[in-house]
């Protein structure tokens, strides 16, 4: 009678978000432990089986290579922090990154290692706590809601269990930001790292959260937030300031309204703890330019090749996809995409290649290209479909 009287009060919302800190570099650290404290980067190729580093993990600091002598076009997967503070970062250019620190140490990058880690650390979480969306190798939202310690101190306890079992298990450590939300969660997982916790409560929207730039909220690029600075808003406070016709007026009924929402740090997106992947692709950049009519036999072969890898990938993980469709970057950066709906859904090597190829047909090859890549959409599984299957055209094919 006395619960009938005085019911339990409703929980409130907090979701996690988090990431692990410089994962990549983190993970070789491990391996190289003669590294620590230097700054090093990842990137530009993968580890052969049959090199040094893959055979000598005892190798002194002196012989390994040097971000300074790198020559070529790759870019960095992921920095140290001591390789940060020179200014070098993910995605960043390596000839690039080595004007700012040649000293730097430079590896290549190890993904099955990579996945290895990704998938303990995962395994980690999920013994603790059960609802975990998976966002990638290096993060992860996590719903701290009906979780033992996901309410004591907003969620402190619950993050520092977390964190304390990762690096039991793995030697890695990780930032949690833990909020009403994701939207804010993720912004908050960046305040404290590296091996921070941070937690926002909806009352410390105006302090915490709005007076960071506009660009901290995840899905403003940098396109929307150079028509932002160059409208006057420069900070989320002010972006929440506009009304939210103004919003809509200048960027659109839907992106404009999302943004109100977004300043406001309201969102209402559940983890997922399953979701169906939306597209696969495969892309490759060339170690020099490639022009379409003179170097027409090599862009046929690696043309063919990544139809064929993304036949496989569809294969092993069982899809089929409905959508094809290729991305160029030219010489001068601009990148062009196409893509076509097909009739039937398919997995089919000469099938993605045969509609691909009339992709390219209606693109101008007149520069020179860095970037190939082709992409199947609108994914279903084999047995959720009934179609007529079509015979393939391979005539006419561009390269």
């Amino acid at each position: 009678m006395l619960a009938a009287l005085h019911p339990t009060p409703p929980l409130t919302r907090r979701i996690a978000h988090l990431d692990m800190d410089a994962f990549y570099a983190s993970v070789e650290l491990l391996r190289y432990p003669q590294l620590k404290g230097l700054p090093l980067v990842i990137g530009g190729g993968r580890r052969r089986a049959d090199s040094v580093l893959a055979q000598r993990e005892d190798l002194p600091v002196a012989e390994f290579p040097r971000l300074g002598d790198y020559v070529g076009r790759g870019v960095i997967t992921t920095a140290t922090y001591p390789a940060r503070a020179f200014g070098v970062g993910s995605a960043m250019g390596m000839m690039k990154a080595a004007k700012l620190c040649p000293q730097a140490i430079l590896l290549p990058v190890d993904f099955d290692e990579y996945r290895r880690f990704s998938r303990a650390f995962k395994a980690t979480i999920l013994e603790i706590a059960p609802l975990m969306e998976d966002r990638g190798v290096d993060e992860v939202y996590i719903d701290f809601t009906e979780v033992p310690g996901g309410q004591r101190e907003g969620g402190r306890v619950l993050a520092r269990l977390i964190q304390k079992s990762i690096f039991e298990r793995t030697g890695l450590t990780c930032s949690i930001g833990v909020a009403p939300n994701k939207l804010i969660a993720k912004m908050a997982s960046e305040f404290d790292k590296p091996g921070g916790i941070s937690i926002v409560h909806e009352a410390d929207l105006e302090s915490r959260i709005w007076p960071l730039p506009a660009r901290k909220i995840n899905g403003i690029g940098p396109k929307a937030d150079a028509r932002l600075q160059a409208l006057g808003i420069t900070t989320i406070g002010e972006l929440a300031a506009k009304e939210r016709a103004w919003l809509v007026e200048h960027f659109g009924r839907a992106y404009g309204a999302w943004m109100h929402e977004a300043a406001w740090g309201r969102d209402s997106r559940p983890v997922v703890t399953e979701s169906e992947p939306v597209s696969m692709s495969r892309e490759t950049t060339f170690d020099r330019d490639l022009h379409a009519v003179r170097d027409r036999a090599a862009l046929s072969a690696i043309f063919t090749q990544l139809c064929e890898k993304l036949a496989q990938d569809l294969q092993r993980k069982g899809y089929v996809g409905k959508t094809i469709g290729i991305k160029l970057r030219f010489d001068d950066f601009k990148i062009v995409t196409r893509d076509q709906t097909i009739a039937v859904h398919t997995a089919d090597a000469r099938q993605i290649r045969q509609t691909a190829g009339q992709c390219l047909k209606r693109v101008p090859l007149e520069r020179r290209l860095r970037l190939l890549g082709v992409r199947v959409g609108a994914l279903a599984r084999p047995g959720e479909i009934a179609e007529r299957a079509e015979p393939v055209d391979t005539t006419g094919q561009l390269f």
